[in-house]
């Protein structure tokens, strides 16, 4: 089964980080992706860590037409600050394995609907 793994974080906490912390963080990502290596029926798909928020633009239809806004939709303390796409058996396994991603992130672990 596949599942999308976002990772959200005040990125604050990135953009005030030392080197050493900012160094701990990517440790964790490579920690996280050697155990995937490490289990035989589990994968990354994908992955990569996003932007600002700053720099999002979020399109809403109103109307029957569609909006442009720079920036988020709503403001908020964490942000989602990356992703990972992962295949694994079962939810379990990969909650397991996700453990050693940064502690200062809120992680949410949501099954993908394949719908082709």
């Amino acid at each position: 089964m596949k599942y999308v793994v976002l990772l959200y974080q005040d990125e604050r906490i990135w953009a005030e980080a030392d080197e050493s912390a900012q160094q701990a963080t990517i440790a964790a990502h490579d920690a996280f992706s050697a155990r995937v290596e490490q289990h035989p029926d589990v994968r990354i798909l994908a992955g990569e860590a996003l932007r600002v928020v700053a720099e999002a633009t979020t399109l809403r239809r109103r109307d029957g037409r569609t909006v442009l806004t720079d920036g988020p939709f709503a403001e908020t303390a964490e942000q989602l600050g990356g992703f990972y796409v992962v295949e694994a058996p079962d939810l379990d396994t990969l909650l397991e394995l996700v453990e050693v991603l940064p502690a200062d992130c809120s992680i949410e672990v949501r099954p993908v609907d394949e719908l082709v």
